[in-house]
């Protein structure tokens, strides 16, 4: 379990860590001189349980508060500390502010000194601090009287925290590995270490994770979870990683970096979030206000664009834009706090609800709903409202970041829900059964108008059948749609183009003559065709002529144009495809002259096929040689048909 202390300054945090761990965390040489917290303090205290619990000291002057920000993040329990003799402090409130802006709801007041006052006196500041915990998240918490000097209360005190570890347990391991790197340094003989709080999943010696945001690869070499060797960290721990890695250099790690996850590095120069202001703000908190933004160990310039309205007011929530001065590691659930222009004071602070807001539209009526629908618990039913709500379907990559899913997790939630999933793997889209069906009904309706008026032509490519929509569709889906479209027969793919059954256009007049001359040379010279030149030559026909007809006709899916000068029928093209996947069987690499050979053509006709395999997504050339891609009938499926 991880305690973080908070308090005014001088209200004895450091002392009374040291009272229950035995361990000084003012570990500077300027904070022995000046007797305060400057940087964060880290001690260990293992429990009879085989748990251990980790305290972070972190400094109590307002000048230092930032450093105290990059302590709470990330925490379990909350010790608030505060000085009988003082009573609660103004540091005292910004830091129970703080914690209640971050959701901080379990935690104790430890009420220290009490060896400086007489029993009244005790009384009196007690009812003080109920006061002022009235409406907080530490509202009726346990009041635990405590001196660090006579030693009187520091057991009752350790009993609490373990008991609370007990009852608390530990989390769950969830979610792709992050750690929000506060410390950085050198160990002599084991190298560059980071240490901070595990915000979710786990991490192993020998794992590969990257430095974020720099995008830095690194090897684990060693972790110490809690002050000891280990071979995992977990969520809920403070963490020690030794990392190796061969662009790594000192100089470019930093307090507010991440050490995480390839899959949930994507670091963002803004996001979206509901945030709250704090009720002691005397004004509202203006749209494009400039702020800090503190996050994890971070903290960043930005300003506030308020999403409903022009301001929020004190006491009040709202939905806002966070836009950064510089990119940050931010997922949805990050709990963060804002603080004025100068520093001075926290005004407002919330949770990250999409990390991945646009820089247009941010404030309209669809976008507000996208931002509600991830307002939801679970990722299970935040899907299922953006599915419901978004006709053109929600982009699973981004969502499977922002929620910071394993591939196992995705997979099971993809099961979960119903949708239709289209696009290649990294970069799915998911669409509702009936926005997919909507979709394809249009551009049936689209094709039967584009028929109408035009009989005598191909149908439309993809990309003019797209722009005929009446609402922009990503590509992506338009294709899946479409390839739906064509396996269930409501539609016809030829070459290039797309046709509705009974609409496939047919040779007319001189064009269907020409075809009965091109056809048996064709079919003569099957997998070996004659080039354009020689086909004119043959057909005693203008060589400009012919080519506009063949290319004519390929639209039409009675030919392949595989080069400039050579066009094959749909069938030899099938044969000699058919060929290359006997070559390329089981992973096999192969070149032009094993081609060649198997096939019985040229080496120079032998090029041009592979180059048009090449270009199709069939064949894939390294160097020299090739290696097939995808099954012949993915690829060149519709020219069976």
């Amino acid at each position: 379990m991880i305690i973080a202390t908070a308090g005014h300054i001088d209200h004895g945090k450091t002392s009374l860590v040291q009272a229950i761990t035995g361990v000084d965390t003012d570990r500077l040489p300027e904070e022995k001189k000046r007797g305060m917290s400057i940087d964060l303090g880290f001690a260990y205290q293992p429990i009879e349980n085989g748990k251990t619990l980790g305290f972070v000291d972190v400094p109590g002057h307002e000048k230092f508060i930032r450093n105290m920000l990059a302590g709470v993040t990330g925490i379990d329990y909350a010790m608030l500390i505060i000085a009988a003799d003082d009573g609660p402090m103004p540091q005292t409130v910004e830091h129970l502010a703080i914690l209640d802006l971050l959701g901080v709801s379990e935690g104790i007041v430890a009420l220290t000194k009490i060896d400086r006052v007489d029993a009244e006196r005790l009384k009196v500041v007690e009812e003080e601090i109920s006061q002022a915990l009235a409406g907080t998240c530490l509202e009726g918490a346990d009041i635990l009287p405590v001196s660090a000097i006579t030693g009187d209360g520091v057991q009752d005190v350790r009993d609490h925290l373990e008991a609370m570890s007990e009852l608390l347990g530990d989390r769950t391991v969830e979610g792709n590995f992050r750690l929000a790197i506060d410390r950085c340094f050198t160990v002599p003989g084991a190298g560059l270490v980071v240490t901070g709080g595990v915000f979710s999943g786990q991490v192993t010696v020998g794992d590969q994770l990257i430095l974020s945001p720099q995008g830095t690869r690194v090897r684990v070499r060693g972790i110490h979870a809690q002050n000891k060797e280990s071979e995992t960290g977990v969520v809920g721990q403070r963490c020690a990683v030794n990392i190796t890695g061969g662009d790594l250099n000192k100089a470019d790690v930093h307090r507010g970096g991440w050490l995480l996850a390839e899959e949930v590095h994507d670091p963002v120069p803004r996001f979206d979030a509901r945030i709250r202001v704090l009720p002691s703000e005397s004004r509202p908190l203006k749209h494009w206000t400039p702020v800090h933004v503190h996050l994890g160990a971070a903290e960043v310039p930005g300003r506030i664009a308020v999403l409903e309205g022009k301001s929020i007011e004190p006491g009040e929530s709202g939905l806002v834009q966070v836009v950064l001065d510089r990119r940050i590691g931010a997922l949805r659930g990050d709990g963060f706090i804002i603080r004025d222009q100068p520093a001075q004071h926290t005004i407002a602070g919330g949770r990250i609800l999409d990390p991945f807001g646009p820089a247009r539209g941010r404030a309209k009526p669809e976008r507000i709903a996208f931002l509600e629908a991830m307002s939801a618990d679970e990722a299970e039913d935040a899907l299922a409202q953006l599915l419901e709500q978004s006709p053109i379907g929600v982009d699973l990559i981004h969502f499977a970041t922002a929620w910071n899913l394993t591939p196992d997790d995705q997979a099971a939630l993809w099961d979960i829900v119903e949708m239709i999933k289209v696009g290649a793997e990294a970069k799915a889209v998911g669409l509702s059964p009936a926005h997919f069906d909507a979709i394809g009904s249009t551009t049936i309706t689209v094709m039967q108008d584009w028929h109408g008026k035009n009989p005598d032509k191909p149908g439309p490519g993809v990309d003019a059948l797209r722009r005929m929509l009446p609402n922009r569709v990503p590509l992506p889906v338009f294709e899946g749609v479409l390839e739906s479209l064509v396996t269930d027969k409501k539609i016809i793919h030829l070459g290039a183009s797309y046709c509705l059954p009974g609409f496939e256009p047919k040779l007319a007049g001189k064009d269907d003559a020409m075809w009965k001359r091109v056809l048996p040379i064709l079919e003569n010279g099957y997998t070996k065709p004659p080039v354009v030149h020689a086909l004119s030559e043959e057909l005693s026909l203008d060589p400009r002529t012919l080519e506009k007809f063949l290319i004519q006709s390929a639209k039409l899916g009675l030919v392949c144009q595989v080069a400039k000068n050579r066009f094959l029928l749909p069938e030899a093209v099938l044969e000699l495809g058919d060929m290359v996947e006997a070559l390329g069987a089981n992973e096999r690499e192969f070149g032009v002259k094993e081609f060649r050979d198997r096939s019985g053509i040229g080496r120079n006709l032998a090029i041009e096929i592979l180059e048009f395999f090449d270009k199709s997504g069939f064949t894939w050339r390294s160097g020299d040689v090739r290696k097939v891609l995808k099954p012949v009938a993915e690829v060149f499926g519709a020219l069976a048909e």
